[in-house]
């Protein structure tokens, strides 16, 4: 069973900074496409970011040039360094895998932005 832990959640001020991290218990090499999606209380789970394995990262336009997605292949791991966070940004962030016709969710992990 494949499992993605997400770490590096927290309580951040408007324009500051976090990194997210995606543990995969398995080589991330076998996923096509990884990537990060935001759900913000009342609101439906949106994409943030998709990196595919040696290809170009893919945003959402909220967080273009702000965040950037990378994926570690070696430490099977993936993350997404937030920049300027804006309050807009505060949701539960998820990590996602697909392989094939599969996709895999991890648990989550909370960003709240303070302004």
């Amino acid at each position: 069973q494949v499992q993605l832990v997400e770490s590096g959640g927290g309580l951040v001020q408007a324009g500051g900074s976090l990194r997210l991290s995606c543990a995969a218990s398995t080589r991330i090499s076998r996923f096509g496409d990884m990537g990060w999606y935001r759900q913000a209380p009342g609101k439906q789970r949106d994409l943030v970011a998709t990196i595919p394995f040696g290809g170009t990262p893919n945003y959402a336009d909220s967080v273009k040039g702000r965040f950037t997605i990378s994926r570690d292949n070696a430490k099977n791991t993936v993350y997404l360094q937030m920049n300027s966070l804006k309050p807009e940004d505060t949701a539960v962030y998820y990590c996602n895998a697909r392989a094939f016709s599969v996709t895999y969710w991890g648990q989550g992990t909370q960003v709240t932005v303070s302004s």
